[in-house]
């Protein structure tokens, strides 16, 4: 894997996961109590002995820069790498990052100088566990110019996704992105009959992109001489006229957690016994940045299909199918349920309390909450969305797809009932 340069995108201004991207960039956003989104693309390429990567940065990026710096530093006795690429005004433009295949174009001035006879491309914001080794074999020895990752889904996810149409012979023979439900029932599959390239079924009868490419050097460097910002609107609908596109279909477990509900989705299913995706893994695990807490201190508690990290302080406190997060603070009598708290990035000393102290306060009753790091929640607050409010924003909370958000070191007021 010595000839493959990998490139992680680090996304746009992430609306549709506002607020926990309001201060921070999607991929640094902190997923199961300890790790950072980047940390799983990352990861993967370690484990494939992909050593040399350039993160793309541009919105929110200063705390994605922190983590990758005081996480991923490299045997100083190879050639290995993870370096951040900010986007930067240039004689030859001066504009921010258009889309994904604009990134790396303006990017390419400074990788293209890297002996690298293939380029990884992945994006900053998707869990998945996948041996890159084996995508970028298939690319080789299908002799293909660009591979796609590519994965069965149902018709619900298809209309947010890139379909794949694919001829009898394996080869992609067209892209569209993001079709209706009218189109997709025009579709009806992805795959033609007596094909299995796409590996569909009649519970996910449309084969999606991942987002996850492997492009020939040439190829790739060619194919950022002309127009076109994006790979999946623009650069890979105009490519399968020109360059033998492959598809590399993969069965395990993927998620785009670009949304609020699928972050908390993504979040909740980590509490079953068997999730989807586990951190819990013998060989392949998730790197993350080591900060050396004390472990949890519980009193009194009464804890059931939950995740806590450690650092925290938990006393006369109800936890149940949610995830706690580092340095977490939970007062007597508070109950979790079906909850995602981020943690705390410090510890407070009680002299230097305000009124509401860091963390969740006494007697505070949290169903279906995210509460991004820093938050001070005041005694007896209630977040349970009572009325079933799908989207609204109030005093130190906001509501998107009926799930409740605090924000970064927002301020709920004691007594606060939503």
């Amino acid at each position: 894997m010595n000839d493959v340069l990998t490139l992680i995108l680090g996304g746009g201004r992430g609306t549709r996961l506002f607020p926990l991207t309001h201060m921070r960039s999607k991929p640094a956003v902190p997923i199961g109590s300890k790790y950072r989104l980047i940390d799983i693309p990352i990861s993967n390429c370690l484990h494939a002995g992909l050593k040399r990567m350039f993160v793309l940065t541009q919105f929110n990026s200063a705390s994605l820069n922190r983590h990758i710096a005081q996480t991923y530093r490299l045997d100083m006795f190879s050639d290995g790498f993870v370096e951040i690429l900010a986007a930067e005004q240039t004689p030859e433009s001066s504009d921010w990052f258009q889309g994904t295949a604009d990134a790396v174009r303006q990017a390419a001035r400074h990788f293209r100088g890297y002996d690298a006879e293939h380029y990884l491309i992945l994006a900053g914001d998707h869990l998945y566990r996948m041996d890159f080794c084996e995508m970028v074999e298939s690319h080789i020895d299908s002799r293909a110019d660009i591979t796609i990752a590519a994965q069965p889904v149902t018709p619900e996810d298809a209309t947010q996704m890139g379909i794949l149409l694919f001829d009898r012979e394996g080869q992609i023979g067209a892209f569209e992105e993001k079709p209706n439900s009218e189109r997709l029932s025009q579709i009806g599959s992805s795959t033609p009959r007596g094909s299995t390239a796409g590996g569909t079924t009649p519970e996910r009868p449309f084969v999606a992109s991942m987002g996850i490419y492997v492009f020939t050097r040439d190829v790739l460097l060619d194919i950022l001489e002309q127009p076109g910002i994006d790979f999946g609107k623009e650069i890979i609908p105009k490519a399968l006229n020109i360059h033998r596109v492959r598809p590399y279909v993969f069965k395990g477990y993927w998620a785009d957690v670009g949304t609020i509900e699928a972050f908390y989705d993504a979040n909740i299913q980590l509490t079953t016994r068997r999730p989807p995706f586990s951190f819990f893994h013998p060989r392949s695990r998730i790197y993350t940045h080591p900060r050396f807490l004390p472990g949890t201190r519980m009193f009194g508690c009464t804890i059931d299909a939950a995740i806590v990290a450690e650092g925290c302080y938990l006393e006369d406190a109800s936890i149940q199918q949610s995830v706690i997060g580092i340095r977490t603070r939970l007062s007597p009598g508070c109950q979790v349920t079906r909850s995602v708290i981020l943690g705390a990035d410090f510890y407070e000393e009680e002299t230097d309390a305000d009124d509401i102290p860091l963390g969740i306060g006494r007697d505070v009753i949290l169903d279906r909450v995210i509460v991004d790091k820093n938050a001070r929640i005041g005694d007896g607050v209630r977040l349970v969305n009572e009325r079933g409010v799908d989207e609204a924003d109030g005093e130190g909370y906001h509501i998107r797809n009926g799930i409740i958000i605090v924000p970064k070191g927002a301020r709920v007021p004691a007594g606060l009932t939503v």
